[in-house]
């Protein structure tokens, strides 16, 4: 998801919108002996029931929060799961992006970065409220990593998309820099090369890829993530040839190439914005794709079949995006408090 993740939105513009290592050593004598050193013990891997016992009730309280935010603004669903991206994406699913860059500080936190400004203060608001009542009956307990994988997990649900299980164990990261993002995050003119690249740098593959992009089927984007696409694509001065021309009349309408307002938004779904369905596919094969980085994904000989594959089944899209997610929500994952810590504010390092 080139852009990763469904991305930014403005209310007002909804419209358009890892063994033991046991090593054996055997000595050829009369009497063999065998020597066994000892192993490091592995880190802890996530699990399903990491919580059973010290916070049972952990995915209910997420739930409840999650369920209410989509009621009374809907929009954040695609702005927790586009945070759940761009923290996973820097420096591994560790709840990074969640903390606030301190007073009188040189070194901006990673929410700070100008790739990250557009998120939406929903995404933050809902793991905000998440936490604060996780806190309540299980105090010190759950990290906010945790929660935010959770709460990605149940907007995809409740905008329609699948429901899958959350493995959990994640620690938060002790380290949220803005100078990493930039290099770690897919860009909106990012090419397919790039995207490939960048995605296997984060052990995922091309499926991985083009499934993940689906994320794009709910979310909006601002109009400087696009504009060059109208009116100078590539710098041509001239539009995209691969924009439907209807859509192209209408993005310029929104999106006129100086002056214009920057908290106009566009979807990425022109036809079921708010529905996490797999049409997001089918309007790539009709040059209907928002992003450049989008709409690449047809064009390319790589990653065309899967668009295909994917935009005539919702099943063979939503059951590899759920693997996708849980492979994802692996990245550089932090245990124990060597490398991580359980914060009790998000926003806050310990």
């Amino acid at each position: 998801m080139p852009v990763l993740s469904p991305t930014s939105s403005s209310s007002s513009s909804l419209v358009f919108t890892c063994f033991f290592i046991i090593l054996f050593v055997t000595i050829n004598s009369s009497n063999p002996v065998t020597i066994t050193t000892k192993a490091k013990r592995p880190p802890r891997q996530l699990s399903v029931n990491y919580y059973a016992k010290s916070c049972p009730q952990v995915e209910q309280l997420v739930g409840s929060i999650t369920s209410q935010q989509f009621k009374e603004t809907p929009v954040s669903a695609p702005a927790t799961i586009r945070l759940f991206f761009h923290d996973c994406f820097v420096e591994g699913c560790d709840a990074s992006i969640l903390i606030a860059t301190q007073p009188g500080s040189k070194i901006l936190a990673e929410k700070d970065a100008a790739d990250n400004r557009d998120l939406r203060t929903e995404g933050f608001d809902t793991i905000t409220r998440a936490k604060a009542l996780v806190e309540s009956k299980c105090p010190g307990i759950v990290s906010c990593a945790d929660i935010l994988a959770i709460a990605a997990r149940d907007f995809i649900h409740l905008a329609g998309g699948p429901y899958y299980v959350v493995k959990k164990g994640r620690w938060d990261g002790k380290i949220s820099m803005a100078s990493r993002v930039p290099n770690n995050l897919p860009h909106a003119n990012s090419t397919v090369d790039q995207l490939i690249k960048l995605f296997s740098s984060k052990g995922l593959t091309i499926q991985d890829l083009v499934v993940l992009s689906g994320a794009h089927t709910i979310g909006f984007a601002h109009c400087k993530n696009f504009v060059d696409r109208l009116y100078n694509y590539e710098g041509t001065k001239q539009a995209d040839p691969a924009i439907d021309p209807r859509l192209l009349k209408a993005l310029k309408m929104s999106c006129p190439q100086v002056g214009g307002n920057d908290d106009i938004v566009a979807p990425f779904d022109v036809t079921t914005p708010f529905v996490f369905d797999h049409a997001y596919y089918a309007n790539l094969q009709s040059k209907l794709g928002l992003l450049a980085s989008d709409e690449g994904l047809f064009l390319d000989p790589r990653t065309k079949p899967l668009v295909q594959s994917f935009g005539l089944d919702k099943a063979k899209f939503f059951l590899p995006f759920s693997a996708a997610m849980e492979k994802m929500g692996s990245i550089g994952v932090k245990r124990g408090r060597r490398h991580g810590e359980k914060r009790k504010v998000c926003s806050i390092h310990m």
